[in-house]
């Protein structure tokens, strides 16, 4: 095929489709529910902060450097696969209309999050700064500008580099967006314009580095991969995605744990469930980082109701997770060539979930008491996590 725009189309298809396929099962009815709490709760948060936040907050500083990370993370889309660097070498001189439809697509799908970032500081700077409607319009403006120079500067830092100490440029990125947005939104606009020089004398740069070596088809091949593989990973906590297979890892430390699980036969189930789920990192993994929020929500949300909420709605969606996650999958078991009850796999995996979930809620605890100093609202967010767990367990029909 000699037109490469009909390539992208078409790969540009499937991979949409591919999303759709299993964004379906991400955004189900039960992610919905956490969603919408988490949102609520946040916007809650943010609302009531606002009208007590003292007028020294250093708005700009936090708004620039936030918005600076989220503009920096600009890695290509490219789409392409294992063969291209064999396929594409004969059309390697029309290379060049295959990326900009690549850039364009990075560009679109990628400026969605320093635009949703901006919507979140506006009542920020409106109220902490005084920030006019004009400044919010060039703020948007600049936001877009800077997020097309990233993508074009980490796209040619990659070619030129090889993908080496990717680390570096991102880096560097980031330092010039922190300060050109800072200078933009206090009004220092000689600072701003020799920062824009110094960004656009970096991209020239690397653009002529870029024109002296062949383009690394290895090196972008791998960075497609890798970025497909997080997105299925993902989608792997909530059903089953045939590209990958969960990772394990030893975790020794652990080793104690299963002593929960006595050496009887009664107990065979339990004793692989429990295994499973201590020995598999996205199940392992999925449960410490809910954990790490419900403790953050904790100790950072200032209003006890809205904190119940958010703890509340990751206990749910742990549970829901979890439990959909170990009881799922159709693969070859050792226990099923022993005399096991049918149905015993199940009531395992709501015994281990009833216990992870009360460490989940202790650990909560802990901290309620050292930061919150026995605040008898505070007091309620182990109790509502643990009787949402055991709900979430009863009413649900996985």
């Amino acid at each position: 095929m000699n037109n490469l725009s009909d390539v992208w189309s078409k790969r540009f298809v499937f991979y949409i489709n591919e999303l759709q396929k299993y964004l379906k099962y991400i955004f189900s009815g039960h992610i919905a529910i956490v969603i919408v709490f988490v949102i609520g709760a946040a916007g809650y948060t943010y609302s009531e902060w606002l009208n007590t936040a003292p007028k020294d907050f250093p708005a700009y500083l936090v708004v620039a450097f936030i918005v600076s990370i989220l503009i920096a993370l600009s890695t290509p889309v490219t789409l392409m696969k294992k063969a291209d660097s064999v396929y594409f070498l004969p059309l390697e001189t029309k290379l060049g209309e295959y990326l900009k439809h690549a850039l364009t697509w990075t560009f679109f799908s990628s400026i969605i999050v320093p635009l949703a970032a901006l919507v979140v500081s506006i009542p920020l700077l409106t109220r902490i700064t005084g920030s006019t409607k004009g400044e919010i319009l060039t703020f948007l403006g600049a936001i877009l500008i800077w997020k097309y120079w990233s993508i074009q500067t980490e796209f040619q830092y990659r070619w030129a580099s090889n993908g080496k100490d990717v680390w570096v440029d991102y880096f560097m990125r980031m330092i010039l967006l922190f300060a050109g947005l800072y200078f933009l939104l206090s009004g220092n606009y000689l600072f701003l314009l020799a920062v824009i020089i110094i960004q656009v004398l970096y991209l020239i740069a690397w653009k002529k580095k870029k024109a002296e070596v062949p383009f690394p088809f290895d090196h972008f091949i791998e960075v497609e991969q890798a970025r497909m593989m997080r997105f299925y990973r993902f989608a792997n906590y909530f059903t089953d995605v045939p590209h990958i297979q969960g990772m394990t890892k030893r975790r020794r430390w652990l080793d104690m744990v299963y002593k929960l699980a006595p050496y009887e036969q009664k107990h065979t189930q339990f004793y692989l469930v429990l295994r499973t789920f201590i020995r598999t990192n996205d199940y392992f993994y999925l449960w410490v980082r809910l954990t790490t929020l419900a403790i953050g929500g904790a100790i950072f949300i200032p209003f006890p109701i809205v904190a119940i909420i958010f703890t509340s709605a990751l206990s749910f969606a742990t549970v829901i997770q979890l439990r959909q996650s170990l009881t799922s999958g159709d693969e070859f078991r050792m226990d099923l060539l022993f005399p096991i009850n049918e149905g015993t796999r199940k009531k395992a995996v709501d015994k281990l979930i009833r216990i992870i979930q009360l460490k989940q809620a202790i650990l909560v605890l802990i901290v309620i008491i050292v930061q919150a100093d026995f605040n008898m609202e505070l007091m309620l967010i182990p109790v509502v996590m643990l009787v949402i767990s055991e709900l979430t367990l009863r009413v649900s029909k996985i």
